[in-house]
């Protein structure tokens, strides 16, 4: 929503190039919905995370300053108005390599901030969104408030003592290990074991990956998460798709976020298209699955 206020956001933190220069938002026009409804803003900066913590807390923040700024309530939190950052990018850097926590941060305003500042305005102003607009937008009830209450307690933590969050943090959980193992073995920190290990952390094969022996906190356990490569979300239009790779793979010539295409019994190709993310959910089609036995049956129903 700053983007028609500032000529110069556009051009540092909103942009097509995804490699080099790295912009907060890739503008690549790909709403993977129908596009006459819907936009999509595609963050490409982020962490790699491996702490199942750190990741609802991006997903849960960045949904909840997201319905702030939709309603434009970003700007009036409990002390009047929320800090921006003069140069965001700039900022991102600068954070990304103070481990202290205390670099201060320039302000549009000319004032500075540090980074936890930020977050503690962002925290107050999305505690009074909730408390004044409600929780549906970001999850219901119950999400919103696990959200709150992990960000509340994970800024404290990092304020009082950043290492005690090495069970919810990526940066302090690696950290940790870097620095054990540099102690241990009298490294110094550009040492090629120690950038190794950097990479490792993020390794996701299980015997090899770092992450597995730093004590993370988990929030969903492995059962669950097995069942979730196969099982598709109920809610959305994943079902379908994932349903059809279910039954249906021999006949699948493609299949993406908007359209799945079938090769018929007759050789021919039939593309259904899923340009509505709330649509082709289990209480939509869970009925007809149950009753199709091929494809050609489901493209009939689908077509009724």
């Amino acid at each position: 929503y700053q983007i028609t206020q500032r000529a110069d956001f556009f051009e540092e933190e909103v942009g097509l190039e995804t490699t080099l220069k790295r912009p907060i938002i890739n503008t690549r026009d790909e709403p993977h919905a129908d596009p006459t409804k819907y936009r999509r803003l595609h963050v490409i900066l982020g962490d790699a995370n491996m702490s199942q913590v750190a990741t609802f807390l991006k997903l849960g923040t960045t949904a909840m300053v997201l319905a702030l700024a939709e309603d434009d309530a970003a700007k009036n939190n409990a002390n009047g108005v929320t800090s921006t950052l003069a140069s965001p990018v700039a900022a991102i850097r600068q954070i990304s390599h103070d481990i202290s926590l205390t670099s201060p941060l320039l302000l549009e305003d000319g004032r500075t901030a540090t980074a936890l500042n930020c977050q503690w305005e962002l925290y107050a102003a999305a505690s009074a969104y909730i408390e004044s607009h409600g929780p549906d937008d970001v999850g219901g009830e119950v999400v919103a408030k696990e959200i709150l209450h992990r960000w509340e307690s994970v800024l404290a933590g990092l304020e009082s003592d950043p290492m005690s969050m090495a069970t919810q943090v990526d940066w302090v959980a690696k950290l940790r290990l870097l620095e054990g193992y540099r102690q241990k073995h009298d490294l110094r920190w550009g040492d090629a074991r120690i950038r190794a290990m950097d990479i490792q952390y993020h390794d996701l094969r299980p015997e090899r990956c770092l992450a597995t022996k730093a004590g993370l906190e988990t929030l969903v356990d492995d059962a669950d998460a097995e069942v979730a490569m196969t099982e598709p979300p109920p809610d959305t239009r994943a079902y379908f798709r994932g349903k059809c790779l279910q039954r249906f793979a021999e006949n699948i010539v493609a299949a993406n976020w908007d359209s799945v295409v079938f090769e018929t019994s007759n050789g021919s190709l039939r593309r259904v298209t899923m340009m509505e993310p709330e649509r082709g959910t289990a209480s939509h089609l869970e009925h007809i699955f149950d009753q199709c036995q091929d494809v050609d049956e489901l493209l009939t129903a689908l077509s009724n």
